[in-house]
């Protein structure tokens, strides 16, 4: 019996002897034979030029960066980017890397790409693995990476931006300079391309301000070839585009453009970046950075990325986000990837100020904003979201009625100085900030261009009144009683606002004449739901003069009451 017992322990142990053995060779193969890098390396150096494979090394590449504390060894895969190395010419994963403004020898690789620039497996490489709250990039987004390090500056709105791209292909740039990977070709008529130096990031660059001065004298020179056949005289306007567009060419295909969208849907009338903007939703100053595994993906179908959850959220808030009071836009699907673009590329990397680029220091050391500040900007950037591109009044299922701030009836009745105030200090209670009070407001010079901006939108004057501010005088209990029975559907019962704005509000009270009030009840507001009760209808007959200033004395015993 103990003989037996003797001969299973040993059968046990020759078992698990083998068990350990054949595990550690497992190991051992798979570290020096199968790994991703080894497996890669193997197959780049079967597809080498015989005299270049016979020098070719299988091993382990790193790029190391003291300067961002950066230890990346994706050059193990994508030999072609690691210093020294060729790789396969013309291989877009394993040759050289494309032309970029940073080397990646100098910087590493996941400090613009992502993903988890020490491992070397491609799974662990790419940061798609469980708990790693920063996956690499995807190809469509790659240039979000630029965000990390830069604040592009004085980006306009879409409109701007594509008006100054027209006129700048209309006058022809094209035909001597490069931009983004186009122009600088053969032209008709024997003149060469490529005369000029490509432009592709001279918003980084910077350009000379007498750009178009150098292109006429040199017009003017005999025999000038392709400056006679190619250039013309532009207008100052055409000239202002042309350089609002070069200023957004910073090497960053599409990212300029999908920053300018967000200064153009008013995003950041509720959201700050960089400590700019309205407090009515969250800061999105780093929301590039979000963890996708602190995302709940509950709502959201398809691959469980930061961009996906994004772009469902654009399409519907409130289903990704359960109480969100973001309301739906109706955004396109173009939309929808542009601003995916843009709030991937709002991330932060901690590095020494001394490593900081130029645009980052001009921005949060000396003030410099992100967004041009021509008014059409300002109001694209801060006010469309709720008031309409071009001023009508938003209206959103479920939400309030925005102020259609365009309309000409609205227009001639209040002052700039009325719009310059009401800006400045906002709708308290009400989801207007005080523009001109708040951190991460206005400054008084923006405020100003964006009063203009406005008074354009509607194209009318103030009409100037010569009456008192405060002239009204009427019953104040009659005011009540026909305020309730014609106002209070759309205002709400005590002022609070419905489907019209909201009129118990000490600002406005304060701001609003009482010419403004009178001649609005009187009027109303064309193409707006706001009748005019001054003239009689189907359903109900005309307010007398008495009737309109009885409701305009109740409306002012709301003042300092809220």
């Amino acid at each position: 019996m103990r003989a037996e017992k003797m001969k299973a322990n040993k059968h046990l142990l020759l078992w698990s002897s083998v068990g350990t053995l054949a595990v550690f060779l497992w190991a051992a193969v798979n570290e020096n034979f199968l790994t991703d890098w080894r497996v890669i390396q193997w197959g780049i150096q079967a597809r080498l030029p015989a005299s270049q494979a016979d020098t070719f090394t299988i091993q382990l590449r790193q790029i190391v960066s003291r300067e961002v504390g950066a230890t990346d060894r994706c050059v193990s895969c994508h030999v072609g980017m690691a210093p020294g190395e060729s790789g396969i010419e013309g291989d877009r994963i394993f040759g050289r890397h494309a032309d970029v403004v940073h080397d990646p020898a100098s910087y590493g690789c996941a400090v613009c790409h992502g993903g988890q620039g020490r491992a070397t497996e491609t799974a662990d490489a790419h940061g798609t693995v469980p708990h790693w709250p920063e996956p690499m990039l995807s190809k469509e987004y790659l240039f979000a990476g630029c965000g990390g390090c830069h604040t592009h500056l004085s980006v306009p709105n879409l409109t701007q931006l594509e008006r100054g791209k027209a006129r700048f292909e209309q006058a022809d740039c094209l035909a001597c300079h490069k931009l983004d990977g186009r122009g600088g070709t053969l032209r008709p008529g024997g003149a060469g391309g490529q005369e000029g130096p490509d432009l592709s990031r001279v918003g980084a660059y910077g350009f000379k301000a007498d750009w178009y001065e150098h292109h006429i004298n040199q017009r003017k020179k005999p025999a000038s070839g392709p400056w006679v056949s190619a250039f013309g005289a532009l207008s100052k306007s055409e000239r202002l585009a042309i350089d609002e567009y070069l200023r957004s060419r910073v090497g960053a295909p599409g990212l300029s453009e999908a920053k300018a969208l967000f200064h153009t849907l008013g995003c950041r009338g509720c959201h700050k970046v960089r400590n700019v903007g309205g407090d009515d939703g969250p800061d999105l100053t780093a929301v590039g950075n979000k963890d996708p595994g602190q995302v709940s993906f509950a709502q959201v179908e398809g691959e469980r990325t930061l961009a996906n959850w994004f772009k469902k959220h654009f399409r519907s808030p409130a289903s990704v986000v359960p109480g969100s009071t973001m309301p739906e836009f109706g955004l396109t699907e173009r939309q929808i990837d542009q601003l995916t673009f843009y709030v991937l590329s709002l991330r932060r990397r901690s590095y020494p100020e001394a490593l900081w680029p130029k645009d980052r220091i001009r921005a949060e050391r000396f003030g410099m904003r992100e967004f041009a500040t021509d008014g059409a900007t300002l109001y694209g950037t801060f006010c469309a979201a709720c008031h309409g591109a071009k001023g009508e009044g938003m209206r959103y299922p479920g939400f309030a009625a925005f102020p259609a701030i365009g309309n000409p009836d609205f227009l001639r009745l209040v002052s700039d100085d009325f719009l310059r105030e009401q800006i400045k200090r906002g709708r308290p209670g009400r989801r207007m900030p005080a523009w001109g009070q708040q951190e991460g407001g206005l400054r008084d010079e923006e405020i100003g261009r964006l009063v203009k901006y406005i008074r354009d939108l509607g194209a009318v004057a103030y009409e100037r009144d010569s009456k008192p501010r405060r002239w009204v005088q009427g019953d104040v209990a009659e005011g009540e009683r026909l305020f309730a029975k014609a106002c209070g559907v759309c205002h709400g019962e005590r002022g609070e606002g419905r489907e019209g704005p909201q009129l118990n509000n000490r600002v406005f009270l304060d701001l609003a004449a009482d010419t403004y009030l009178f001649k609005t009840i009187r009027n109303g507001r064309t193409g707006t739901s706001m009748a005019g009760f001054g003239g009689g209808s189907s359903v109900r007959g005309a307010m007398t003069d008495a009737e309109i200033s009885s409701i305009v004395a109740f409306l002012r015993t709301w003042e300092g009451k809220k």
